[in-house]
């Protein structure tokens, strides 16, 4: 299935294809200040539909997730990084997806403070 996102003022939009039915929500300090609902896919399976200049990036902690954010609106809609197999995937942020109903998802806990 593909699902069409963005961010709030629309800077940045997107499309994910893929099967949707757990999300990870992690306690570290900037996923839960930004109440991040993630759902992890190859990164290939994300596809850019507005310019990648529109991107602002913020890295922090070890500098492996470069999380995306839109300058104008301050939205982040996802997240590029690697997997533990080293294979490059985008984390989404399901709620900048606006035709997904949260309440039918798996949520997976991730304990992402103490690493």
């Amino acid at each position: 299935m593909i699902h069409e996102g963005s961010c709030h003022c629309g800077k940045i939009a997107f499309e994910v294809e893929g099967d949707l039915s757990q999300i990870m929500e992690c306690n570290c300090t900037h996923c839960s200040r930004k109440g991040y609902s993630l759902w992890f896919v190859p990164r290939e399976q994300l596809k850019l539909k507005t310019p990648e200049a529109t991107l602002s990036t913020y890295t922090f902690n070890q500098h492996v997730i470069r999380h995306h954010f839109c300058g104008v609106c301050g939205c982040a809609p996802f997240g590029f990084g690697k997997d533990p197999k080293g294979q490059d995937v985008a984390a989404v942020n399901v709620r900048c997806l606006p035709n997904v109903d949260r309440s039918q998802l798996k949520v997976i806990q991730y304990d992402g403070l103490s690493k």
